[in-house]
């Protein structure tokens, strides 16, 4: 029996998040007839752990956004809800402490509007309205961006429905909070998030910044099962449903004739096929390496991928430690430290391999989920979130010895906040870097957060040139790099957006009668 069919549907590559999110949405439509392929042996991509010793360890998932509790579910949590992919969600209990000691402050900030607007004005008095005008503001513009992302609108529909969306969509998070006249301090407080897009804020769109803002502190969660339970449950709600899923199969070439998707071809040789592919890989790669024939390449398919800067990638030190999280100086689950708020500074700090990082995120688990070690351990990971540049002259002989430099600069760094040396305590220890997440993920240039989020290049204005930049029929992109951004939960948008463009595609060929 051969181990492929001779034709199928739609092949995904890649059984990461999105891939598997992809499936989903087209099985929900009816398309059953699926292939996915994944390099690996185990599916979900980043979205996993590893086990060390006995120990358990969380690889990545800080928190997942667009969760939402039971009764009050957001789109993502709705989205398993509704495909019958079962996870046992935990709240995390803060959104984060915040830790500047040059600017003196120590705030930790929760979840809910007008708590955060309360904190905050309890740190710096008398900001208590702007601060939750501002969020309320984030909120409209989060609504809008919801709406507008499936709901196609004329320029005057959008002004007239979501006039706060419009007024904003062409200034930077800087400019918009300027016009709150908020006291430095308090700028301070509402910017730590701006990692986990890895602009400045000088930089950053103010729409990028009031969706992540109102998307984080409407809650987040983590799961019990770490971010693979997510992924196994995934992969096995797709077969159940019926797609074929086959690890260990990396797919090289895509196989293109005449502007049209024909089919892949696997590493060991296997041509697959099909009428639509959804790929995982970043354009970056698909459009230089795997399109075969590359005349079929189209000229703007290469300039657009020029015309994009990769966003950040992790340095990261995850650790198990012996003792409690109090008795390692662990206080609180999420934490933003460091010698500066200043994004500017903070980027051209991390743009260097020459000097400490002067800003780090930290992730206490057992606060969010008690059980992720055994009792009397932590698990702890730190965490900077830097341009891939500066690794790409890293020799060899050095890289080693530049991760133990990296990873103890990073620890020291916590070190001074918490009082608390921990490090004689370190049962398990791992440092990812750039090269990392290339090297065991396949992630261009190990890029993980996609594309960076510019006034130029960001969500809206991707949704605008979707018809444009989709260069050859038949081919759909889901993943870090796709519209919606970087992130677990964006993953799952994007794999629903890829879907719903298939979908949206073969409706159009039913009508023409093909």
């Amino acid at each position: 029996m051969p181990f492929y069919k001779d034709h199928y549907q739609v092949v995904i590559i890649g059984g990461a998040l999105a891939g598997m999110s992809a499936a989903l949405q087209l099985q929900a439509k009816g398309i059953t007839d699926i292939l996915i392929l994944e390099k690996h042996n185990l599916p979900g991509g980043l979205a996993t752990d590893f086990v060390r010793n006995g120990f358990e360890i969380e690889a990545t998932l800080h928190e997942m956004m667009s969760i939402g509790p039971k009764d009050h579910r957001l789109k993502v949590g709705q989205f398993f809800d509704d495909m019958g992919v079962d996870i046992d969600w935990l709240p995390v209990p803060e959104c984060y402490r915040v830790v500047l000691p040059n600017s003196g402050l120590d705030v930790t900030l929760h979840d809910g509007y007008e708590r955060m607007a309360r904190e905050i004005d309890a740190a710096v008095p008398g900001t208590f309205e702007k601060v939750h005008e501002l969020m309320l503001l984030c909120r409209r513009v989060y609504d809008s961006m919801n709406i507008l992302s499936v709901t196609p609108m004329s320029k005057l529909q959008m002004l007239l429905k979501h006039p706060d969306f419009v007024k904003t969509v062409g200034y930077t998070a800087t400019q918009v909070i300027d016009t709150f006249h908020l006291p430095k301090k308090a700028v301070e407080l509402l910017t730590p998030y701006w990692i986990y897009v890895g602009s400045p804020m000088d930089k950053l769109p103010f729409t990028i910044y009031a969706f992540l803002m109102a998307d984080y502190f409407t809650g987040s969660y983590v799961c019990r099962g770490y971010s693979h339970e997510m992924s196994m449950k995934l992969q096995q709600k797709v077969e159940q449903n019926g797609a074929q899923y086959e690890f260990r199969q990396e797919v090289e070439k895509i196989l293109v004739k005449d502007g049209k998707v024909r089919g892949v071809r696997t590493r060991r040789g296997d041509e697959i096929a099909c009428d639509y592919v959804i790929a995982a890989p970043y354009p970056n790669k698909v459009y230089t390496q795997m399109i075969e024939p590359l005349s079929e390449v189209p000229e703007g398919a290469i300039k657009m991928v020029n015309g994009r800067e990769l966003s950040v990638c992790p340095v990261s030190v995850i650790a198990v430690l012996e003792g409690t999280p109090e008795e390692n100086g662990l206080q609180n689950y999420s934490t933003f430290s460091g010698r500066t708020m200043d994004t500017n500074e903070i980027w051209e700090n991390y743009s260097n391999l020459t000097e400490p990082y002067n800003y780090i995120t930290t992730i206490c688990l057992n606060y969010a989920n008690p059980n992720c070690v055994p009792q009397g351990f932590s698990q702890i990971s730190i965490t900077a979130l830097v341009p891939n540049d500066p690794f790409k002259g890293v020799q060899e002989t050095d890289y080693l010895d530049l991760k133990r430099r990296l990873a103890n600069e990073m620890m020291e760094e916590y070190i001074k906040i918490s009082g608390v040396d921990f490090r004689k305590n370190i049962v398990e220890l791992e440092v990812t870097t750039p090269m990392t997440i290339a090297h065991y993920v396949g992630a261009w240039k190990g890029s993980i957060y996609g594309y960076s989020h510019r006034m130029e290049d960001h969500a809206v204005a991707r949704l605008q040139m979707k018809e444009q930049d989709h260069f050859i029929q038949g081919l759909e992109f889901a993943g870090a790099h796709g519209m919606s951004g970087d992130g677990m939960g964006p993953q799952i948008t994007n794999g629903r957006a890829a879907a719903k463009a298939v979908w949206e595609d073969l409706e159009k060929r039913k009508e023409a009668g093909r």
